[in-house]
């Protein structure tokens, strides 16, 4: 795998006459794409309102299997809207077999399946989330140390059967290892899932959010406030997992996003 250190979270959208240019950094299946327009714009993509902060704050997102284009439409402070086409780079994604894992767990049962729809479901509440912190403009710190063992978008092959991709990176470290929180937010969910193990979701603000599963601890609970680096659990193999490590997920409302070239390299 070729590492990329670009960063997708570099100056947003600058305003230009007769045109916003937006970073093409961020325009890639996967990006993230922050930064700050000036006070009073407002910004929608494909027609979605995007949040903007008293600062300018916003952010945005494109998912693992977007299309080649988007549509974004800027309305300046007292000016007419534009719209402009966003050319969306494709990405090829790595294959990834896992094998050992319980075939309940590659398979459930009609009991697990039920349980499995209603954490689901409850997830995805949990991402709806849309608060007006600007916690996700600052810089992300890494949220745990250890060693890659997976990354976002691959095809997943458990037991031999196809699965759905990996929708985030994984940091593969002993069991107790530390696990900080990326930004500061308030926790949304924190909660021992059937896939998951014990799972924490972080909201950063517009929709912003992390997850972090797999823990052996959770030091958070739902509703509690917390800083930038504070430890909110850790590193175990609880859930879906072959061995300890840290499943680590980015969204941008219900689109999953590629995490790593907006966090500091993983260091062992």
């Amino acid at each position: 795998m070729i590492r990329r250190r670009t960063a997708l979270a570099l100056p947003g959208l600058l305003l230009a006459r007769p045109a916003f240019a937006v970073p093409a950094e961020g325009l890639v299946q996967g990006g993230l794409v922050r930064g700050r327009v000036a006070p009073g714009t407002r910004l929608a993509l494909d027609g979605k309102p995007i949040r903007i902060g008293p600062g300018g704050e916003h952010a945005f997102g494109f998912g693992r299997d977007h299309a080649a284009e988007a549509t974004l439409t800027v309305t300046p402070p007292g000016g007419r809207p534009e719209a402009q086409r966003l050319a969306i780079a494709r990405r090829d994604w790595p294959v990834q077999r896992i094998t050992g894992l319980p075939p309940a767990q590659v398979t459930p049962d009609p009991d697990a399946l039920r349980r499995i729809t209603a954490e689901r479901e409850r997830l995805a509440a949990a991402r709806t989330t849309d608060s007006a912190r600007t916690d996700f403009a600052a810089v992300f710190l890494l949220p745990a140390h250890g060693r890659i063992s997976g990354v976002f978008g691959s095809q997943r092959i458990l037991n031999g059967e196809p699965r759905q991709p990996h929708y985030g990176f994984d940091i593969a470290a002993p069991t107790g290892t530390p696990i900080l929180a990326i930004a500061a937010g308030q926790v949304v969910l924190a909660a021992d899932f059937f896939f998951f193990g014990r799972l924490t979701v972080i909201d950063h603000g517009h929709g912003v959010n992390s997850l972090y599963a797999h823990q052996s601890a959770q030091h958070v609970a739902e509703g509690e406030r917390v800083g930038a680096g504070q430890q909110i659990g850790a590193v175990g193999a609880t859930g879906r997992a072959t061995g300890p490590h840290l499943h680590f997920g980015l969204s941008w409302f219900s689109t999953w996003l590629d995490a790593q070239p907006v966090l500091p390299p993983v260091t062992g």
